[in-house]
């Protein structure tokens, strides 16, 4: 009889708590998941030794665990494989490889490849770059609620990327990205407030970017 994972079989309450623990022992716990093939643990094996959080850092170890799990399906794997790709974390810096990693993210629906895949777009890095394909990109994500997706539709907004330029456009978009908990946003909220003369309300937003970041 194959005996489940503990983590596996564990209640949800029990595996919050699991969870909350000592940084070795969620290791523990995740890896045991991980080797047992289940992918959101795999997710997060990756996630811890990209991150070094209860193993040392290691950053092919991290890409090794986020493939497997993007070879079962998993958006979000997929993605952080993009993201290795593109910043060279384990492997070689591969933009266009990332490209393909965020792309098949997007094509799931995962509002984070949708927001990478655009910024690669948008800059022209490992794809053509196109703004009208990235602002798509972007608009798809923000639908979602992605903070960083709506701050950078304000910026197309402010500097008149595809779009006409729209101050009021972009002042509301920066706002909603604020509130949405993106730093970029909340400093770009605060700037719009203060070139409307509100201090008192740019000082808040930028104390709040500061406790963001």
């Amino acid at each position: 009889m194959v005996t489940q994972p503990r983590l596996i079989a564990m209640t949800e309450a029990e595996r919050t708590i699991a969870l909350a623990g000592a940084p070795e022992e969620v290791a523990s716990l995740l890896l045991e998941a991980a080797e047992a093939g289940h992918d959101e643990a795999q997710l997060l094996v990756g996630q811890i030794h990209l991150d070094g959080q209860g193993v040392p850092r290691n950053a092919g170890e991290a890409l090794r665990w986020f493939g497997l799990a993007a070879k079962s399906g998993n958006a979000m794997a997929m993605n952080m494989v993009g993201r290795c790709c593109e910043h060279g974390w384990g492997t070689s810096v591969d933009k266009p490889l990332a490209a393909r990693w965020y792309g098949a993210a997007a094509d799931q629906g995962l509002d984070w490849g949708l927001y990478n895949l655009a910024t690669l777009h948008a800059l022209g890095e490992g794809v053509p770059q196109d703004r009208a394909r990235a602002l798509a990109l972007f608009c798809q994500a923000a639908a979602m609620g992605h903070a960083k997706s709506i701050n950078m539709i304000g910026s197309f907004y402010e500097d008149g990327w595809v779009v006409d330029r729209d101050m009021e456009q972009a002042a509301d978009h920066y706002r909603r990205a604020a509130e949405g908990g993106d730093f970029r946003g909340q400093f770009n909220h605060a700037r719009m407030l203060a070139a409307q003369g509100d201090m008192d309300g740019a000082h808040l937003w930028l104390t709040r970017m500061q406790e963001t970041t």
